[in-house]
């Protein structure tokens, strides 16, 4: 194959619990992982020149081998003995550190991309198994879908699609860096923990409300108290008729549950017209099994 094409979806978080710090200073997290369909393209095309060629479209980032694009390539190339070159383009549309796996995905869909490029027959925890070494959200993305995430994030258990919805997804005018939020996370001092568990049945029991009613994150402990508008855009998905809403990942990005297309529109226009934010989209949940919306 010369060519492959491969879209690298985002993920909201719809719970997020820090358990503990670790002595390597890692964070032992529980956390209910979705798929979302806002997504970057790549493409991946062999190249007689070896090595690794990247080009990036819609966003100012840097394309040299610090990128994770490029650290999963320089992986999968020297765990599989390849010596083959590969040019890979891509098109930036996941906000940039918004708390949306934007970076861990990309990176997941060069395990995806390589492996069908190539013909390697990775196996998906193969592939897993790899991407943890890129990042802690990576295995996730490789995987996607609707998913329980333990340990430090590589520990998953793939869960059933919950139901369909409109999702508002949020991401103001600032960039919050993870390590700040980790850093100024007291996870030993927090009093108020998401029903990660409660969350996980009504999953299981296509309960929307009951996943609605225990959206929960943590790290809103941190990220909402530095940057206001955070809670300032939860409340005007609220106000439009949201079931929740809350801050994905360590943020800035917040998401708001509708039932109602038309309330969902309404909150985006609020948000865009009071300034809280203009990378707003409308869209969905996305599982594999399913379509995603248009």
């Amino acid at each position: 194959m010369e060519k492959v094409i491969r879209k690298a979806y985002a993920k909201i978080n719809l719970g997020l619990d820090v358990l503990r710090r670790r002595p390597d200073g890692y964070h032992e997290v529980k956390m209910i992982m979705q798929t979302v369909d806002i997504w970057d393209q790549l493409t991946f095309t062999r190249s007689a020149k070896p090595g690794i060629m990247l080009q990036i479209a819609g966003a100012e980032l840097p394309a040299g081998r610090d990128n994770l694009i490029c650290k999963a390539a320089e992986l999968v190339m020297r765990e599989m003995n390849l010596n083959e070159g590969v040019e890979i383009e891509l098109v930036k549309k996941i906000p940039i550190a918004a708390g949306m796996a934007g970076g861990s995905t990309d990176a997941a869909a060069v395990f995806h991309g390589l492996n069908e490029l190539f013909d390697l027959e990775m196996s998906l925890e193969k592939m897993k198994e790899l991407g943890v070494k890129i990042g802690a959200d990576v295995p996730y993305c490789i995987m996607g879908g609707t998913a329980l995430s333990e340990g430090i994030g590589e520990k998953l258990t793939k869960l059933p699609p919950p139901p369909e919805c409109v999702l508002v997804v949020a991401k103001p005018d600032i960039n919050v860096s993870t390590k700040f939020v980790y850093e100024n996370l007291h996870a030993n001092r927090l009093t108020e923990h998401p029903d990660i568990d409660g969350m996980l049945q009504a999953i299981k029991d296509g309960n929307l409300t009951g996943i609605t009613q225990r959206l929960g994150n943590v790290l809103e402990t941190v990220t909402v108290k530095n940057y206001p508008v955070i809670e300032q855009i939860k409340t005007v998905m609220k106000e439009a008729g949201a079931e929740n809403a809350l801050m994905s990942g360590s943020g800035p990005t917040v998401f708001g549950i509708f039932t109602q297309e038309r309330r969902a529109q309404e909150a985006e226009r609020r948000i865009r017209e009071e300034g809280l934010a203009f990378q707003v989209f409308v869209t969905g949940f996305y599982n594999e099994e399913g379509e995603g919306r248009s």
